[in-house]
């Protein structure tokens, strides 16, 4: 039996208006609230957030693929079909090394700006198309159009899909809409109504990152990063992604010899300027701002994701 391409339907519930911003003159830091970690004792990867108990960790997303996954497969038994998805890649981890650009002296001085241990890898083979009665079962018949332009959007929850006709049918049975890699994700993700949007905490954490990144200590730190860079000739002013102003391309030469010197010079003068720590201070600042803003929300965040995991281990077997 061929291998069945996974389904990922985390985009069809992209924000629709849940998060609201903070304003432009929200404060650095909560009254009481102060940074969990300490950036001149641990790394860049190993810092803390306020906001990380309301995020899933590598062993949870591992087990909510492989629920979802099983439950797309009993869906598809319905329709007579055996589902075998494809190999997941593992998860990437924890991505705080490169929040703020390269931080690490070690890394950048046999890596450069190539981040350690991420590769491509080979191309995968095509997968073979699937059987047309097959493919419908799996993603169902495409979406309606609306009648004055655009798509029907498939149905967010999956009591609202239970309700919803997609107007095929199939070995007498009828089909979701978006077929079983869409039931399968409702049922995990979205079984009922007014689920919190999936994006929402990474809502949350990218205002506070990016009013972080605007606060004055933040600037002035940029500021004084790039007059630093500037001593050894590099001309940049985004000390999170300065690739394309170093005039590096490709991969090929994100890990060369300029790469690496450029990389290097990167990291000290981040050392030099306290950039990390201003800005992870700022955004932990934030971060808190927006959690007592947001609090009842978060507490329904808490609450889907705990349930979202137990129902993972009972699918699961666990």
């Amino acid at each position: 039996m061929r291998r069945r391409p996974a389904l990922i339907a985390t985009a069809l519930l992209l924000s629709e208006g849940l998060f609201t911003a903070c304003s432009p003159g929200a404060p650095e830091v909560s009254v009481g609230a102060g940074p969990v970690s300490d950036p001149a004792r641990v790394s860049a990867a190993q810092l803390v957030y306020p906001l990380d108990p309301y995020k899933t960790t590598d062993e949870q997303i591992r087990g909510l693929e492989k629920a979802q996954d099983l439950l797309t497969a009993d869906c598809m038994k319905r329709f007579g079909f055996t589902y075998r998805p494809a190999v997941r890649p593992a998860p990437r981890g924890k991505s705080a090394s490169s929040r703020y650009g390269v931080t690490d002296a070690a890394a950048v001085g046999r890596y450069g700006y190539v981040k350690p241990g991420v590769s491509a890898g080979p191309d995968r083979p095509a997968e073979d198309a699937l059987p047309p009665a097959e493919q419908l079962a799996l993603s169902g018949p495409p979406l309606k159009a609306k009648p004055g332009g655009g798509l029907v959007l498939p149905p967010r929850t999956l009591e609202e899909s239970r309700r919803t006709d997609s107007g095929r049918t199939l070995n007498g049975q009828k089909v979701p809409v978006g077929g079983c890699g869409r039931e399968g994700h409702l049922r995990l993700y979205a079984e009922k109504k007014d689920p919190v949007d999936l994006l929402y905490v990474f809502g949350m954490e990218s205002e506070a990152f990016s009013r972080a990144r605007q606060s004055p200590k933040v600037t002035g730190a940029v500021k004084a990063w790039s007059a630093c860079m500037a001593e050894k000739g590099y001309r940049v002013t985004d000390p999170v992604s300065p690739q394309q102003a170093l005039g590096l391309r490709s991969e090929d030469e994100f890990g060369g010899a300029p790469a690496i010197a450029a990389a290097k010079q990167d990291v000290a003068c981040k050392k030099r300027t306290d950039l990390v720590a201003l800005w992870y201070a700022a955004e932990v600042g934030f971060q808190n701002t927006l959690m007592d803003e947001h609090a009842e929300t978060l507490k329904q965040v808490k609450v889907e994701l705990d349930e979202r995991i137990r129902k993972a281990a009972s699918v699961n077997g666990g």
